[in-house]
């Protein structure tokens, strides 16, 4: 089993959902973050006055899967979140962890009949 947290920029939370529902992944939990890496934010006029804007607004994506399906995600989050052309600074990271053991709340199963199919 993996565990696959996907940082993207928030309007490409649809194409992303699209493309991991066409290679049937439907279970993921989306969080609202904040963060910085090379785009190093930007200058905005507020009062009249410039402020940095540090920290940009993301989606945090997570999502557990059984190994079968690992490559299918990275690969659909990837190809759905990458900005036209050959991407920009600012279209995200994905980070795939090994992921233990996962417990059916609802019926206690345990392992990879826990994530679905």
């Amino acid at each position: 089993m993996k565990y696959i947290v996907a940082i993207i920029r928030p309007e490409k939370l649809e194409a992303v959902q699209a493309a991991l529902n066409e290679r049937d992944i439907y279970l993921m939990t989306v969080s609202e973050v904040r963060g910085c890496g090379r785009q190093r934010g930007y200058t905005e006029l507020y009062r009249g006055q410039e402020v940095q804007i540090r920290l940009l607004p993301k989606l945090k994506l997570e999502l557990a899967v059984n190994d079968a399906f690992e490559k299918a995600a990275v690969l659909a989050i990837s190809e759905a979140a990458r900005s036209e052309g050959d991407g920009k600074i600012g279209d995200g990271k994905i980070f795939v962890l090994p992921l233990e053991d996962c417990v059916r709340i609802r019926t206690g199963e345990c392992g990879g009949a826990a994530i679905g199919p």
